[in-house]
Order: C-alpha cells, then sequence, then structure tokens
C-alpha cells in the first residue's frame, strides 16, 4: 500500500489517507520541533495560571470524535501525575455544549484545551463561547492543526489564550483524523507529562523507529484482512491502551462507512456482555500491555477467547516477542510506557481500516457514499443557553 505509485492510489479513492497515514512519523518530529520553540512561553503560561490563586487548575481536554479520543487517551496517563495543583480530564465539546451546567463551575479555574482539526466545528466553537460565559476565571490552549481555522483565529492575541498549531501538514485532507490524532496528542504529551525534559526526545526517537518499522511491516497487517472472511472487529485494550481502541474502532467503521462493524472495550469488561458480539466472521485485535501486571489481564481474555474457538482471527499486538501465536511485536528490549507506545499502535490499526476499507471497494478519502457523514460536521444546530 505505501509503496503504490500516487496515481494508483488516487485511483483507488486513497491517496490521501495513505500518505497521512505513512507521513506520522516525520510529522511526529515537526511537531516536537514546534513544541521545542514554544516550551518556555507554554511552561510561562501554565505557570503564571497555576500560581494566580490557591484553587487546582481544572486541565479540560476536549474535542469532538477523534479530537475528543486525544484527551480521551492521554488523560489515563496524566491523572497518575498526582499534581497537587492540576487536576486533568477529558470531557467532549458535545457533552459541553449539551450539558454544560453538569461541567462548568463558575467559581473554577479552569484551562480548556480544545483539540481540532479544522477548528471550524459548531461544538468547538460553542465551547469556548460557554467557558467564557460561564466561568470566571477561564483560559485556552486549543491545540489544532489549522492555523486559519475559526478556533485559532477567534483567540489569537487574547490575554488569556495560548494558540498553538500543529504542522500544516498534519491538517489531514482525507475524511479520516489520522496524523492530526497523534500530532495533537504528542503535542500535548511533550507539554503536560513530567518526564524530564531530556527523555522526551529518547522517547519520541523510539516511538518513531516503532511507527518504522510497522510501517515497512506493512503486509503483516495485509494478510491478516486478506486471509479472513470477516464483518466484524473488536479492539481490546487496558488503561491509556484500552481508551485507544475508541479511536482504533472508528477508523475501521469510518473508512468502511459501516460496511464492517467495530467494537471497542477494555481486556476486562468484555466479558461483562460485549463478549457475545463475537461470532465466526470476526477479527479480535488486543492492544497489550507492557505493565507486567497489567498485561496479565489482557492476556487472559485473550487465552479465553481463543479457547472459545468461534472467533475468525486472533490478533496481539505488543512491544515485546509474547511467544504467542499472530502476535505483531515491535521487537522492543526494553518496554517504554503505554501511553507513547499508543503511538504505533494506532498506525496498526489506521493500515488495518485502510486496507479494510479496500477489500470492500470503499475508497478510504471519501468513504461516505451517501454524503450523510462529513469531514467537517454538518447539521448542528447551535442554541443559545442562558446560566
Amino acid at each position: 500500500m505505501f509503496n503504490i505509485s500516487d496515481e494508483n492510489l488516487k485511483s483507488l479513492g486513497a491517496y490521501n489517507t495513505v500518505r497521512e497515514i505513512q507521513s506520522q512519523p516525520r510529522l511526529w518530529k515537526e511537531t516536537f520541533k514546534l513544541y521545542e520553540e514554544n516550551k518556555e512561553n507554554i511552561k510561562k503560561f501554565i505557570e503564571n495560571i497555576v500560581k494566580k490563586d490557591n484553587r487546582k487548575l481544572r486541565v479540560i481536554f476536549t474535542g469532538a470524535g477523534t479530537s475528543a479520543y486525544v484527551g480521551d487517551t492521554i488523560v489515563q496517563h496524566l491523572k497518575t501525575l498526582n499534581d497537587e495543583k492540576i487536576v486533568f480530564e477529558s470531557i467532549a465539546t458535545t457533552d459541553l455544549v449539551s450539558c454544560p451546567y453538569n461541567h462548568f463551575n463558575s467559581n473554577d479555574k479552569i484551562l480548556l484545551v480544545s483539540f481540532a482539526r479544522s477548528g471550524n466545528s459548531p461544538e468547538s466553537l460553542q465551547a469556548v463561547k460557554l467557558a467564557n460565559q460561564i466561568v470566571k476565571d477561564i483560559y485556552h490552549m486549543p491545540i489544532t492543526c489549522a492555523r486559519t481555522g475559526k478556533l485559532a483565529v477567534g483567540l489569537a492575541g487574547k490575554e488569556n489564550a495560548m494558540v498553538l498549531t500543529t504542522p500544516e501538514e498534519s491538517n489531514d485532507k482525507g475524511f479520516a483524523m489520522t496524523s492530526s490524532f497523534t500530532c495533537m496528542m504528542l503535542y500535548s504529551l511533550m507539554i503536560f507529562d513530567n518526564i524530564d525534559e531530556s527523555k522526551k526526545e529518547a522517547m519520541l526517537n523510539t516511538i518513531i523507529k516503532m511507527a518504522d518499522k510497522l510501517i515497512s511491516d506493512e503486509s503483516y497487517v495485509n494478510n491478516i484482512v486478506e486471509n479472513n472472511d470477516f464483518n466484524r472487529v473488536v479492539y481490546l485494550g487496558s488503561g491509556v491502551l484500552g481508551s485507544l481502541t475508541r479511536e482504533a474502532q472508528l477508523k475501521l467503521l469510518e473508512l468502511t462507512a459501516g460496511e464492517i462493524t467495530a467494537l471497542y472495550e477494555t481486556s476486562m469488561g468484555f466479558r461483562h456482555g460485549p463478549k457475545s458480539y463475537i461470532n465466526d466472521k470476526t477479527i479480535v485485535v488486543s492492544f497489550v500491555s507492557s505493565n507486567p501486571y497489567t498485561q496479565k489481564y489482557d492476556l487472559d481474555i485473550i487465552s479465553e477467547i481463543r479457547s472459545d474457538q468461534i472467533a475468525s482471527h486472533i490478533e496481539l499486538v505488543s512491544q515485546e516477542d509474547l511467544g504467542i501465536e499472530n502476535n505483531y511485536n515491535f521487537g522492543m528490549k526494553e518496554s517504554i510506557a503505554d501511553e507513547y507506545a499508543a503511538f504505533p499502535y494506532i498506525i496498526f490499526a489506521h493500515i488495518l481500516a485502510v486496507r479494510t476499507s479496500l477489500k470492500v471497494n470503499n475508497t478510504p478519502d471519501t468513504p461516505s457514499k451517501s454524503g450523510t457523514v462529513n469531514r467537517v460536521v454538518k447539521g448542528v444546530i447551535i442554541h443559545e443557553y442562558e446560566a
């Protein structure tokens, strides 16, 4: 797929999506460079908010769809930092807009971190408006892929805001968010994770190496798609990787326009009803944690599913070789934390989704043949809110 000519990819309606998946390691380097250029100003901006008074700062990650899943994924890790002055939350713009009274307290100190590819979705803009309307002490840090989008332009130059943009090329032209998702996630982790600055570039180089390996191994994923008769896919994981499964599931659903259905669940939660989803045309993919304790639970459910002998194919994605059949692994001698392994892991889901889209004769760049689902959401009616 990655070695197919641009002309052939365009004829398949897959050029943008394939090249955007392939470009991610390079764009991560560019994203890190932007972080390096801005990190002192970012640090000062956040420190000034924290030091303003003794109230805890609520950092709310928000977005819609894939942009919401950026926050959902990283917040799992950031909550473990036990920062005495900052509390991290992830709340979708769709929830903030529909039920602002559940999330915005007028007396709180809030930094709203808005993730957005285009920055033009009605929910993103209304979430900012509602935050300004309800919260007395509100600050904004949009992390967006479009410097000319309404979100970035609307907050540019505001005293209570710091606008950050990912590389222009990460503003994916394809329908599904791929490089936009990982670039926004990387930028935010670089900002809010507390690992030493000296280790951040080393971590970047590690995930790039992992991603490059997977991209060169694309035939492995292709064989899973081509050698199995399936119409369902299940993604499983725990912790950070459990949250990542939602984005993996969405990519398959989007790129096949629902022709292949998909389910996401945590490894332990899967037994409690969702396991009934498996039939003989189901592929199960497990994102295996590198944490030895958590990994036991990931492997337990896979062992159970194998013993049921129902699923068409079961695949484990892991950092190290688990010595188990159907285990794509990155050959890591020393594992890295799951919040960083999430970057190459999601590329596995990207490749599987675009390959499956082509298998069902869909066009990944414009998968919704009915036109009822759009790259930038349409049809949203914004209602005025009276606090």
